[in-house]
């Protein structure tokens, strides 16, 4: 499990989940996670990634913040972050550079990562922002090279990258112990965009691959699909367009060691209206949701007269209210703490999550509940690996201190 080192348990933090979502850093469920992914930076056209929102990366006050501190100094999110990082030791935070909007719509990778001076950009501008705000790695969410090409680049990316972070934790060693800074990517489920990728030697030059196992049906599709199934379901192949353990045979036969695939799981799901039900098809489109349509968060799951069901072919959950021919297809909890049970099996390397904010809170909670099938921190089972908390080249003073009035 997790390399001989324990299970991951990773949750993405969306810095535009304060706005809208009303989800802030002190509602994390930082003593049950062991990676943060903080979404998303950006990559300038020469390389170089940057914040994209200052005020709620490092500017915002939040209770507890002083306007009175002398010198310069670390506020906004990412000082909340640091703060669970000082309360709880086995907790990193990882920069996420990149997501569908960066790196897919917009294709920021694209150009620079062509290059080699652009990835030098690329991995030196992360060391710097390692340095300043507290990070303990990166991780690269290209999630679909368009070509072999691409796939290439990014492999070349991730080693400019790791060697980068290497030589400055060597620098760092003469203040105590070297720290290990994290690479990982998010990665895709779909076939057709991981053929493009050298997974082996992806797999060689990162701590861990981040598996998005949803999205697999959508309003893309013609049938009312399971969103993040574990099987096919060969009696009736329309519930299933992709499925997670064909994914992973493929990862592990292109050289992926199991402990290093961590299993991507929804904390959201996707509706379909008007539909009989799984595998049918469906003439309502997929209706309101959460904060765009037919995407709901787990909070808000199951609606007023829906019934969940487990589809056990197909290793997967969804609510469907019959009044309206409403079907929602998403993790419920006891289909997580399967997905656990099958991360077990496996020898996975953990779970993850895309986004916290959708999560339930308390006993309900999706995360909560399979970090504790998984063995839980108090059980042993996850991994132990202590943060960076010195961070002596930082150009805030609260960070070189290391937060001392906190």
């Amino acid at each position: 499990m997790g390399g001989g080192e324990g299970y991951r348990a990773v949750g993405y933090f969306a810095n535009w989940a304060i706005y809208g979502r009303q989800y802030f850093p002190e509602m994390v469920p930082a003593d049950k996670l062991t990676h943060i992914l903080y979404a998303f930076a950006d990559n300038r056209e020469d390389g170089e990634v940057i914040l994209t929102d200052k005020w709620a990366d490092c500017e915002k006050h939040f209770s507890g913040d002083s306007w009175q501190d002398e010198g310069k100094n670390m506020y906004g999110c990412l000082k909340q972050m640091a703060l669970h990082k000082k309360r709880n030791r086995n907790l990193k935070l990882l920069l996420s550079v990149g997501g569908w909007t960066y790196a897919h719509e917009s294709k920021h990778f694209d150009g620079p990562m062509a290059t080699a001076q652009g990835r030098k950009n690329f991995a030196d501008s992360c060391v710097r922002l390692i340095k300043d705000y507290g990070f303990d790695g990166i991780d690269i969410d290209w999630e679909y090279p368009q070509n072999p090409d691409q796939g290439e680049q990014l492999l070349l990316l991730l080693h400019e990258v790791r060697q980068a972070m290497d030589v400055y934790a060597d620098a760092l060693s003469g203040y105590g112990s070297r720290p290990h800074f994290v690479l990982s990517i998010a990665a895709p489920a779909g076939k057709q965009n991981y053929q493009n990728m050298p997974l082996g030697g992806v797999a060689a030059v990162t701590d861990f691959i981040n598996v998005m196992g949803y999205d697999f049906a959508g309003s893309w599709d013609q049938h009312a699909g399971h969103q993040a199934n574990l099987y096919h379901c060969s009696s009736c192949p329309t519930r299933t367009p992709f499925n997670i353990h064909s994914v992973l045979h493929d990862y592990l036969a292109a050289g992926v060691p199991a402990s290093k695939f961590v299993l991507g799981m929804p904390l959201y799901g996707r509706s379909f209206l008007q539909t009989s039900g799984p595998g049918k098809s469906y003439t309502g489109g997929v209706g309101e949701g959460s904060f765009e349509g037919g995407v709901w968060d787990f909070k808000a799951l199951p609606k007023p007269g829906a019934v969940e069901h487990i589809d056990e072919e197909s290793g997967a959950s969804y609510s469907f209210d019959a009044s309206s021919g409403t079907l929602i297809s998403y993790d419920s909890v006891p289909m997580a703490c399967r997905k656990a049970e099958y991360i077990k099996q496996n020898g996975l390397g953990g779970a993850m999550w895309w986004e916290l904010s959708g999560d339930k809170a308390g006993d309900e909670s999706i995360v909560s509940n399979v970090v504790r099938e998984l063995g839980g921190h108090d059980g042993g089972k996850m991994e132990r690996r202590h943060n960076c908390l010195s961070y002596p080249d930082s150009q805030f003073d609260n960070v070189r201190k290391g937060f001392p009035n906190n």
